[in-house]
């Protein structure tokens, strides 16, 4: 965010303190919603069982505190008086609540951590289902809402869940203890009571004004974060492009950009944490002194054994640690809200994505059948996702089985767009679509995607529980001019091995090929899906797609493709087209 100097405005600290709450509040919201999402999932009642079983070791522990502090008065007051009896017999509930702290406790972390683990997993599944329902992955592309969709799948959902319950058990292990030693250090000295509450409450303040910018820089954290990372997956992923271009110095320039912006953002934080270390430790070490300028007096005036002086400032630690939550523990939690936020914007917006309005509102206007046997266009608009142009006006053509078309028109009119919109990547306008259901529909695209796994995987994708024996694989192989690549891996159809790099792009596009004549199709979609290939092999695979009584719709450049379609489409500038028989 670019910062300017201007006039101070009166207004803007109210303005801000309203945003902050506003932010507050929705950030409360959003946790609202992805917990109760989890607890009335279909794993409700194991996760209620955990978190059931967690409180209760969590009021036994509180308690088993309790029990040692009272343990330790008489321990204490028994060595003060030199009373052996008395010693033995505290020593042995001393070791008793010791061991009974021990076993709760570790119970306790154990429960927390398999609670956490089911979360993170139930949450994890019902993101990744999410962000695939609608083709919401494709259709976050460029949001400037959510950068990095897979951090907050993979890291932010790891981070909420864990710290979630961390600080869901914090507070009701704060009300426990506020419970269980309020009363002793009610019984001791009121004074002690009200000191502490007071005291917890200046704290908290003081520590939400000094770090409340820490939230907002923990939000840019984890983007500035996530772009350095993404820059280095991204020149992985391009190394032989950058290779050829010498992109060394232009890469390792934007990758000293995005780390140059990660540390100037840690080093704002660190700017803030190191102020609000000087009030957070001077909070603390006065913490240690306040109870003993309260008991002192009254120890050396005889009003109380040494035992309870000793147990008063451990319950003093305990209910100031208990109403000091956000001052104890106000840098991390800054962390936290910032994962909320990213996680519950990524929430919200799938939620948008599966309710669908804005595609249904668009589908109102833009009928579809889904029922029919044919791609029939009636006064179709074509427009850009962001509907800021007009690609193709009032197009109209219908293409039965077995039939091809050629869309061609200079760079940018639009041609792979009409691919899209027929099938469903790209919402329509005005006008009417009819064509086969999506799973009779099969798009190629001039860069195919390979996939981890064998040349079997390859070949059935994205069908992989598609019964196609190994025979008919082979078969397909040599029908694209794909032996010497079955060669390579030695006739081994369980052979895995890296096919992105491995397979040239001519390679790819056959492969893609041979997806199509197994899955067999009613229609086809090939965005210049044959560029990379010689025109043997282009002559080769456009003859069998032919052949194979598969419809399909081709948009290239090279005339020699003209000859494999019997109607060409010829998109013009501002959304004009001409259509007409081939031949």
């Amino acid at each position: 965010m670019n910062e300017t100097t201007s006039t101070p405005d009166p207004k803007t600290p109210k303005d801000n303190r309203i945003t902050a709450k506003e932010n507050l509040r929705k950030t409360a919201r959003q946790f609202w919603a992805i917990t109760r999402a989890f607890f009335k999932s279909e794993r409700r009642a194991k996760a209620r069982g955990l978190l059931l079983l967690l409180v209760t070791l969590s009021v036994a522990y509180i308690s088993v505190i309790v029990l040692i502090s009272y343990a330790g008065r008489d321990f204490i007051t028994a060595i003060e008086k030199k009373d052996p009896q008395a010693y033995w017999n505290a020593m042995g509930r001393y070791v008793a609540t010791f061991a009974a702290a021990i076993l709760i406790n570790v119970f306790y972390r154990w429960t927390e951590q398999t609670l956490g683990l089911l979360w993170r997993e139930w949450m994890t599944q019902h993101l990744i289902k999410r962000y695939f329902n609608n083709r919401a992955y494709y259709r976050l592309r460029g949001s400037e809402s959510i950068d990095n969709p897979d951090q907050r799948i993979s890291e932010d959902v790891r981070n909420f869940t864990t710290d979630s319950l961390s600080y869901v058990m914090m507070v009701v292990n704060s009300v426990m203890t506020l419970i269980g030693f309020f009363g002793v250090l009610w019984s001791i000295s009121s004074l002690l009571v009200g000191v502490a509450m007071v005291y917890a409450v200046i704290g908290t303040f003081a520590c939400y004004f000094i770090g409340r910018r820490l939230v907002s820089l923990q939000y840019d954290k984890y983007q500035k974060e996530a772009d350095f990372r993404y820059g280095l997956v991204r020149i992985r992923d391009n190394a032989e492009s950058i290779a050829f271009y010498r992109g060394e110095k232009r890469e390792h320039r934007d990758l000293v950009h995005r780390l140059a912006a990660v540390v100037a953002n840690m080093r704002t934080i660190i700017t803030w944490n190191r102020n609000l270390g000087f009030f957070r430790n001077s909070y603390n070490y006065l913490a240690l002194v306040l109870p003993v300028l309260i008991v002192a007096p009254m120890f050396m005036n005889g009003a109380m054994p040494f035992g309870a002086v000793t147990q008063t400032i451990e319950a003093f630690a305990q209910v100031l640690g208990a109403v000091s939550i956000v001052a104890n523990n106000f840098e991390d939690l800054s962390t936290y809200l910032a994962g909320v936020q990213r996680l519950g914007i990524l929430w919200d917006d799938l939620d948008d994505f599966d309710a669908e309005e804005e595609r249904s509102a668009r589908e109102s206007l833009q009928q579809l059948d889904e029922a029919g046997t044919h791609v029939k266009l009636d006064k179709l608009t074509v427009l850009t996702p962001d509907r800021s142009k007009v690609l193709a006006k009032d197009l109209s053509f219908e293409l039965s089985p077995n039939q091809s078309l050629m869309i061609m028109g200079a760079s940018g009119t639009g041609k792979s767009s009409v691919l899209r919109t027929i099938a469903g990547l790209w919402p329509g306008g005005m006008g009417s679509l009819e064509r086969p259901a999506l799973q009779h529909l099969m798009f190629l695209p001039q860069r195919p995607y390979m996939v981890p796994g064998n040349l079997r995987d390859q070949m059935r994708y994205p069908d992989h529980n598609h019964n196609i024996d190994d025979e008919t694989i082979r078969q397909v192989v040599e029908q694209v001019n794909l032996s010497d690549v079955l060669a390579r891996v030695e006739g081994d159809l369980e052979r895995v091995i890296d096919w992105t790099n491995v397979l040239s792009l001519g390679e790819q596009q056959r492969v893609a090929f041979a997806r199509l004549f197994l899955r067999q199709p009613k229609f086809a979609f090939l965005d210049e899906a044959t560029s990379a290939l010689d025109e043997a092999n282009q002559t080769r695979l456009y003859e069998q797609i032919r052949q194979s009584g598969i419809g399909f719709i081709s948009v290239g450049h090279r005339e020699t493709l003209l000859r494999f379609h019997e109607n060409v489409l010829v998109l013009k500038s501002v959304g004009e087209w001409e259509l007409s028989k081939n031949g």
